[in-house]
């Protein structure tokens, strides 16, 4: 009997013990936690879509995978936090996060859609104090790139979030004006990303790429004003932009680390 106990124990034992959260230096945190920006962004257009029933399988699909995303990133930079102050925003997240979580998992209603919204940019404040907060904290000047390519990730699935909420006809003042704002702002962005002078022939390449998607993305914003909506070709190109944008977040990722040594 003890023969056979041992291999079982030896079997179950690691299933036991609670898996320890990877430690992660100051470049990861502050790519992770500007991915919890776009995280809030990338549900809220997600219960969006759902409810202007877009796309619903992949919408579903997609805010799953960003609400587990954001839980286990957030245990992760609770992990990593390494003072007191870092401490206090990321409780600030979780206390917007934990009520919030439970709403955007529900079914969708118009009539809720703007107050669901507006909580969902109180998160973003909250999880944008976070970056700030670690790459003060790292004191490292290309910790900003890592921040500012970061932030383009969250801009995509903003704008995209704001374009379906008007396509479905949500009622807010302010959706146009945030539209305006998010553009401006990436496009900005954008523009400071470009002009770096230590972008390897890779970055500028990949940037490149994204300033053509963007462009092309811009075209679907002007139908707007004849009032006609492309949701689906928005969240499209707005997807690729940020899968491109998070590739080049990682590069600045690892310049960071190297300034380090």
């Amino acid at each position: 009997m003890k023969r056979l106990l041992l291999p079982l124990v030896a079997l179950l034992l690691p299933l036991l013990i609670p898996t320890p959260v990877m430690a992660i230096n100051d470049a990861e945190a502050v790519n992770i936690s500007g991915r919890q920006r776009m995280l809030t962004q990338r549900m809220m257009k997600n219960h969006l879509l759902i409810g202007a029933e877009i796309q619903t399988d992949k919408a579903q699909r997609q805010l799953d995978e960003a609400v587990a995303l954001f839980e286990e990133q957030l245990l992760m930079l609770r992990d990593y936090s390494p003072t007191a102050a870092i401490d206090s925003k990321l409780d600030t997240v979780e206390a917007l996060w934990f009520p919030h979580r439970l709403r955007i998992i529900s079914a969708p209603s118009k009539t809720g859609a703007s107050l669901l919204m507006e909580d969902n940019l109180a998160l973003l404040k909250a999880c944008d104090d976070v970056v700030k907060a670690i790459e003060a904290h790292s004191g490292i000047d290309s910790a900003r790139l890592v921040n500012l390519s970061g932030r383009q990730r969250m801009l995509s699935q903003k704008i995209a979030k704001v374009y379906v909420a008007r396509a479905w006809r949500v009622r807010s003042d302010s959706l146009k004006q945030e539209l305006d704002d998010a553009i401006t702002l990436f496009d900005r962005s954008l523009n400071e990303l470009e002009s770096y002078p230590s972008n390897t022939d890779e970055l500028r390449d990949a940037l490149q790429r994204v300033r053509n998607q963007w462009d092309f993305s811009r075209t679907g914003f002007q139908l707007e004003d004849s009032g006609r909506y492309v949701p689906t070709i928005i969240a499209v190109t707005t997807d690729s932009i940020l899968s491109r944008m998070d590739a080049i977040t990682f590069q600045y990722q690892n310049l960071m680390q190297q300034n380090v040594h």
